[in-house]
């Protein structure tokens, strides 16, 4: 749909126009916004910073119309921004100190073992940190395949690859980073 006055710039009223962006890139934002608030957040802390982002994108596109170059890189923009502000807020917020004999004060489940969990999250940051140094588009391959369960087919089409290359790709990937994790002390 275009402006009729000015015929250069597209008009961005539409609810269905909303409703198709919404789901184009929900799934995108909310993995965006998972990954900062993850450690700090609640699940309605989440949902309002994913409502916030597109609230903010809607109005970008409705003021300035459609940005310049790649939507998805200015929705990620977008995204990384208001989930980083969110982080910002919500750890001030929950930065007050709290007494040991406070009634909201709650100590960890018996059976939730600490140690356990910080070796965990260690080796999951190795892994990861293991994972990018693949580099393109091997990254990006094995990211997408068992972080996100993407087929090859989905993964094929997000890297200009066929299926059959992208399946390549992966099993090589998967033993040069099983070397690479060896080589750290972490077998799979």
């Amino acid at each position: 749909m275009r402006d009729s006055k000015n015929n250069t710039q597209p008009v961005f009223s539409s609810q269905k126009a909303r409703r198709s962006l919404f789901d184009e890139y929900c799934n995108y934002v909310y993995a965006v916004v998972m990954n900062k608030l993850r450690i700090c957040g609640t699940r309605e802390d989440i949902d309002e910073c994913v409502s916030d982002i597109f609230i903010e994108i809607y109005r970008n596109i409705e003021n300035s119309g459609y940005p310049s170059g790649d939507l998805k890189n200015f929705i990620g923009m977008v995204a990384k921004r208001r989930a980083i502000d969110a982080y910002r807020k919500i750890s001030l917020r929950s930065e007050r100190n709290i007494s040991m004999d406070d009634e909201s004060f709650s100590e960890p489940a018996a059976d939730v073992n600490i140690i356990e969990n910080a070796e965990k999250k260690e080796r999951n940051t190795i892994l990861l940190n293991k994972v990018k140094e693949l580099g393109e588009p091997d990254s990006t391959i094995i990211i997408q395949q068992f972080f996100y369960n993407r087929t090859a087919a989905e993964i094929a089409k997000t890297v200009s690859m066929t299926a059959a290359a992208v399946q390549k790709r992966s099993i090589r990937a998967r033993n040069k980073l099983k070397g690479m994790l060896t080589e750290v002390g972490i077998t799979i």
